[in-house]
């Protein structure tokens, strides 16, 4: 069964826990034990059953109502495994939400319609974050729907400011999806809810379904294949690696980024299996008839395509914490010695350009980039993004654009 993944996003205690944990119990996935044992916290601590409580498995996490780090679940439905990926909503946990949505296939983010809470500055920087780690389509969860008595008007107010800062910053219109539900009360979750009969949409596990099967990456596309290593064996040492785009076959003749010969392919396995051909998606070790291997982050094209790689592009970044002109990039598995020139401070809440401002923490830019050694940029995503450090902290992320 195909794993597909989906990250959820949104601001602290808009109830991205809650929604996992009924998900759980509603297709089946949690186990009486679990639940049982939820239960049971739930009473320690004085308070009505919380599914949250069958994700978070740290006590301090219960006990606080919050998530700290990246927590993954999986669901069955129809022909796929869903993977849910729960990432941390507080501000000052922003590093480990970069790092958990770096999985996700599709953005799943919620927004509570209860009074007081609605649109936060955090909610739109995790959407900031998401399209920058390239996430193209999101479903828009408007969640605790039973505190407004399921009506329609909370849940249109949100559609309508949220759908203008998703196009804002980039988002297509036919990408975006709005569903009202109650994570707490389970409505509209796995089927229709009947208490909200002015929405004619699909459940949220149902449009989640749609948007990622409109979101399948083609398979097709110049062949681009990322070394990881080497396996030894019995019969010789094959490279390993995992083909991001486009396909391979046996007597291709290859190019990589790390030197400059022609190296034909004599073998293929996939999962152990000697095969003839290999698609996107896939992880692969191969035998090249010239013994060729490879280090870690070098790019295989086809010998009839190009790649193109480059000290100096054009970036979008996010910073985490003050970014220097000069800083260090890890991409696809090196690192590099970058320099930075700002070019336009932009405000991931808005996603508009700032005139005047410094590149302070939880902000983003537009910059010039320049690395100490020739980098492969290009499609698809992996291509494009890479992760900032000053000195040994993570900074931020950033993505080529130009």
């Amino acid at each position: 069964m195909e794993v597909r993944n989906i990250a959820l996003l949104g601001h602290k205690d808009h109830g991205k826990s809650t929604l996992i944990g009924s998900l759980l119990m509603q297709t089946g996935a949690a186990t009486k034990v679990r639940v049982m044992e939820a239960e049971a916290y739930s009473k320690k601590l004085h308070r009505p059953f919380e599914p949250a409580f069958i994700l978070d498995s740290f006590s301090e996490e219960r006990a606080r109502g919050m998530t700290y780090d990246t927590t993954r679940a999986e669901i069955k439905y129809r022909s796929a495994a869903l993977a849910l990926i729960d990432v941390p909503g507080h501000e000052e946990l922003i590093k480990n939400m970069i790092s958990g949505a770096s999985y996700g296939e599709l953005a799943l983010l919620l927004v509570s319609a209860m009074s007081g809470e609605g649109i936060m500055a955090q909610t739109k920087r995790h959407v900031f974050i998401a399209k920058m780690l390239g996430m193209e389509s999101i479903v828009v969860a408007v969640n605790k729907m039973d505190t407004v008595n399921y009506g329609e008007e909370v849940f249109q107010r949100i559609k309508s400011q949220m759908t203008a800062f998703l196009k804002a910053i980039g988002y297509k219109e036919a990408n975006i999806a709005f569903v009202p539900i109650s994570a707490y009360r389970t409505e509209n979750l796995v089927a229709r809810s009947t208490l909200m009969d002015w929405y004619h949409g699909s459940s949220l596990l149902e449009t989640a379904y749609g948007m990622l099967s409109r979101a399948r990456k083609p398979a097709g596309g110049q062949l681009r294949l990322l070394m990881q290593g080497r396996i030894e064996t019995g019969s010789g040492a094959l490279s390993s690696g995992r083909i991001i785009q486009g396909n391979m076959h046996v007597g291709q003749v290859l190019r990589s980024t790390m030197g400059r010969g022609r190296h034909p392919v004599s073998e293929i396995f996939v999962k152990g299996t000697r095969v003839k051909t290999a698609i996107a998606g896939e992880n692969v070790a191969i035998r090249f008839g010239d013994g060729l291997r490879l280090p870690r982050g070098a790019v295989l094209y086809g010998a009839n395509e190009s790649l193109r790689a480059r000290r100096r592009m054009l970036t979008l970044i996010f910073a985490t914490r003050r970014i220097g002109q000069q800083a260090r990039i890890r991409f696809i598995g090196n690192e590099y010695k970058a320099r930075f020139k700002i070019l336009d401070i932009i405000d991931p809440t808005t996603g508009k350009t700032l005139r005047n401002g410094t590149l302070a923490p939880l902000r983003a830019a537009d910059a010039e980039m320049e690395v100490d050694a020739p980098i492969p940029v290009g499609k698809p995503a992996e291509l494009s993004r890479f992760t900032i450090y000053s000195g040994k902290e993570f900074s931020g992320i950033g993505i080529v654009n130009g």
